[in-house]
């Protein structure tokens, strides 16, 4: 009797348990984010990559986010940095992240082997240029992994977000996502306005693709904020800082506040925008006889421009049916 009990006490046991297995379903997908841009070596600078991780993580708090720089130079940069004593006594608070920061490919398979399965990458590219695209290719390069049995696939879902200016497409209009990030710069309006100053914004560019993406949010800036100068220029490509300057003394400037129009305040804007040296945007503006305010921020470090990734992540999530 007392061996009947325990066969029955085991029989429900065991229907407990599959009948829990049944409710709880398959096993649940890990989703992760990952956010890919090119990077800084300016431990000034990282204040707007954290930010915009800051605020991700804030709108999908059951979500793993990661970081990845593209550029190889500032990877290895900060990996020199790991042991270096005298660095890391100056520079106490450098998330552990930064320090063994990985690139975009790297980044992904650690993910996958840690198990997630569903993985968003959103680049903090400015727009579609060389860097989005390559980006592109180790997305798709990913995605054209064919396993045998659909089971050992590495990924379930490997998805590419657009940058902040958008992309070429029909899946979203691109003349669209220039308004908010326009509307996202009004604190810069501001602050030129309080100074009687145009405002000029120092981009990077691309010598490979065209750059018109800069004149046509220029347009933007200007038709949302016609009572203000604005002149946007770029590091390499067009407009270039001789256009920028052929503006501002056509119309007359005397002053003007200078920011970098970048994720990061990193040595484009320390160096090429607001160094000392002659050939710098502010020497050069300056040289002509205009008063020259610099703003040495990343546009990263507002919040409003973070909230942008955000929607975009939520964009391509919900194009793929990925639930965050």
């Amino acid at each position: 009797m007392k061996k009947l009990s325990l066969g029955v006490a085991a029989l429900i046991l065991s229907l407990l348990l599959v009948v829990s297995s049944f409710a709880m379903g398959p096993e649940r997908d890990k989703k992760a984010i990952v956010l890919a841009g090119f990077g800084t070596s300016y431990p000034s600078a990282l204040v707007a990559i954290t930010n915009i991780k800051d605020v991700v993580q804030k709108a999908f708090p059951k979500v793993k986010v990661k970081l990845a720089f593209t550029s190889n130079i500032i990877r290895n940069i900060w990996h020199g940095r790991q042991n270096d004593k005298k660095f890391l006594s100056k520079n106490k608070n450098i998330p552990k992240e930064i320090l063994y920061v990985k690139g975009p490919l790297a980044t992904i398979a650690d993910l996958q082997d840690e198990g997630y399965n569903i993985i968003i990458v959103q680049p903090t590219h400015i727009y579609y240029g060389e860097e989005y695209t390559d980006l592109t290719a180790y997305v798709n390069g990913l995605n054209s992994i064919k396993t045998i049995k659909a089971k050992f696939m590495p990924f379930k879902k490997l998805v590419l977000g657009r940058p902040l200016l958008g992309k070429c497409g029909t899946s979203y209009d691109y003349h669209e996502d220039l308004i908010p990030a326009a509307k996202a710069l009004a604190p810069d309006v501001a602050l030129a306005k309080k100074n009687h100053a145009a405002l000029v914004y120092m981009g990077h560019g691309n010598e490979y693709y065209s750059t018109g993406a800069y004149i046509e949010f220029q347009q933007t800036l200007r038709k949302m904020y016609p009572d203000i100068k604005i002149l946007v220029g770029t590091v390499e490509g067009y407009p270039s800082l001789d256009n920028v300057v052929s503006g501002l003394t056509h119309t007359g400037t005397k002053k003007v506040v200078l920011k970098p129009f970048m994720i990061v305040a990193g040595d484009h804007a320390n160096n090429d925008m607001a160094g000392d040296e002659d050939d710098s945007w502010k020497m050069v503006i300056k040289s002509k006889g205009i008063k020259v305010i610099t703003v040495i921020h990343g546009i990263g470090e507002n919040p409003k421009i973070a909230d942008i990734y955000v929607v975009h992540i939520k964009n391509v999530a919900k194009d793929n049916q990925i639930k965050l």
